[in-house]
């Protein structure tokens, strides 16, 4: 299966040196280009792509914004940001959003060819140091203006789906809350199914920051896997 990627960024050599790049995998079609979040809606409208590499800092319409209005839509392709920095308030957000995950500008050509291979998949590209700087991020503003909001959502879960979903936020495995909960893994990703339906997010690392919002995650737990 081909994957069909748009590639947006402001600076033309970036783009360039992007499309070169990803373009080399047999795998990966590039599709279109953008040097502005504004353009994005059209694009994905006549090329229905599968991924949207995503430049966060763009001087009209910036990646986060872009990236919170495409993943508002049905049917939305997967989202990759590119930033510069590991873990700030606009990474934080573009997670929130609904983005799969981030790479850094300087990343290893092969390390972004396999970030978009993986979210074509369906899978989140966060590592787990990654995770944990972002939660540490969130953790000055969760208290005071997020944990009510986030135990409300929380309590939409029916008794086992909270319990999965506070293993999922202290970063345990299918396997290892299979094994901590007495269930079997494919009972597991099933309850992670109907967490990710009735809260309408998108992936794990958006179950994994609710539970820190709302206080419930162990300072000492793991992030979240990929």
């Amino acid at each position: 299966m081909t994957i069909r990627l748009i590639v947006v960024d402001d600076d033309p050599l970036v783009r360039a040196g992007l499309s070169l790049m990803l373009g080399g995998a047999e795998d990966i079609e590039i599709v279109g280009e953008a040097a502005d979040g504004s353009e994005v809606p059209d694009l994905v409208d006549r090329l229905a792509p599968d991924v949207v590499l995503m430049d966060i800092r763009m001087p009209v319409t910036d990646g986060l914004t872009a990236t919170e209005a495409l993943r508002a839509r049905p049917g939305a392709p997967q989202v990759v940001v590119l930033t510069t920095f590991h873990a700030d308030e606009q990474v934080l957000r573009a997670m929130r959003a609904g983005a799969a995950g981030f790479v850094l500008k300087d990343t290893p050509p092969a390390e972004i060819v396999a970030a978009v291979r993986r979210v074509a998949a369906g899978d989140p590209v966060l590592s787990p140091a990654v995770t944990r700087q972002l939660m540490a991020h969130a953790a000055g503003s969760a208290e005071d203006t997020r944990r009510p909001a986030a135990a409300r959502r929380l309590d939409a879960l029916a008794e086992r789906e909270r319990e999965v979903a506070v293993a999922v936020g202290r970063g345990r495995s299918n396997a290892e809350i299979a094994s901590d909960l007495y269930m079997s893994v494919p009972t597991v990703k099933t309850h992670v199914s109907r967490i990710l339906a009735k809260l309408g997010l998108n992936n794990r690392v958006q179950i994994a920051l609710l539970v820190h919002d709302a206080g419930l995650a162990d300072d000492d737990g793991d992030p979240p896997g990929p």
